[in-house]
């Protein structure tokens, strides 16, 4: 690697790629063989996403009992957070043009890495569906294939949407065979506070559309669907919710001419449906989509009927679906 002779004057010499491995390596890695200045070490290329830093630190101690040599994680790319778990587990990398650990070597050199700049803070409207299902769920352990299947995700959706999460510190993750779990040692309650500051209010923008022309069986958003929850009489101006609006765009107006024609339909950032069984958006999405409202009355029902109350949850949920009914049984004890 002419990045560790650059810069430390480090001798690398390329040998045969090991292959005597076992299934489980050589499905993750490519192992070769190299000398560092005549010191026998084997460089570990991966060929997929690398696992949590846990099973990786059990991957290169099999490796290297296996080889009899200290194993070197060689990649073009680490972020910040994975830098740091590599480094707590003593587990030897090189990022060509950034970073250098040989810690066999006492090597240790930093000249720039991805840092937290590979964490977008701005939360995907599938992460923030994710999390709010697992927040209803009760938190504990959830299976990303279980969630994508109740969500209607994509599995590239739901592994792109739970690594946001963990990359944010939110969740934590851990691969269970070829399933991947997602956990957390919070409550719903604490899990939602903390994340608060994170979960973008899922309204992006209104319309308003003659009655006439809503012809789909819509979810009530804004304050149709808190009077549906709370103690209040329902808006005279319905309002409800829909992750399209394209339908309505040329005969709609952007601000309402009739009361008595016209109803107000909400675009939502993620389809309102994927949390609810009922006739109205989920309660913690319309508390988001409440949270900058100008009337304080959003504010003091929203409050006064708290939407993490445990009597809420099993509302919201598929009473038929399998691991609902499991986390289900110890969910009140959490709340």
């Amino acid at each position: 690697m002419e990045f560790l002779d650059r810069v430390l004057g480090i001798n690398v010499v390329y040998y045969e790629t090991i292959s005597s491995m076992p299934n489980f390596i050589n499905s993750r890695y490519k192992v070769q063989k190299v000398t560092l200045n005549g010191r026998a070490a084997a460089f570990v290329y991966p060929k997929t996403e690398l696992d949590p830093a846990g099973a990786v630190k059990k991957h290169f101690d099999r490796i290297s009992k296996s080889c009899g040599m200290a194993a070197v994680l060689v990649t073009d790319r680490l972020t910040y957070r994975r830098k740091e778990y590599l480094l707590r587990e003593h587990i030897p990398f090189v990022v060509n043009e950034k970073q250098i650990y040989l810690p066999f070597m006492a090597v240790y050199l930093q000249e720039r890495g991805d840092a937290e700049k590979t964490i977008d803070s701005d939360l995907l409207p599938s992460a923030q569906v994710l999390l709010l299902y697992y927040i209803y769920n009760g938190c504990g352990r959830l299976s990303t294939a279980d969630a994508a299947k109740a969500l209607g995700f994509t599995a590239t959706s739901v592994s792109r949407a739970s690594k946001q999460l963990e990359q944010l510190g939110i969740i934590q993750a851990e691969q269970q065979g070829v399933h991947k779990e997602i956990y957390s040692d919070k409550t719903p309650r604490e899990m939602f506070m903390s994340a608060k500051g994170l979960l973008k209010d899922p309204v992006k923008r209104k319309i308003y559309v003659s009655k006439s022309e809503i012809k789909d069986d819509l979810l009530a958003g804004g304050y149709s669907a808190l009077s549906e929850y709370a103690f209040i009489n329902p808006p005279y101006v319905k309002e409800f919710a829909s992750d399209s609006i394209s339908k309505w765009e040329k005969s709609s107006t952007r601000s309402l001419l009739n009361e008595n024609d016209q109803c107000r339909v909400a675009l939502w950032r993620y389809d309102p449906g994927k949390l609810t069984n009922g006739k109205a958006v989920d309660r913690l999405s319309l508390a988001l989509s409440l949270q900058n409202d100008k009337d304080a009355k959003a504010h003091i029902c929203v409050d006064s009927h708290d939407m993490l109350d445990r009597r809420h949850i099993p509302g919201t949920l598929d009473k038929g679906d399998p691991y609902t009914e499991r986390v289900r049984v110890g969910r009140d004890e959490r709340l």
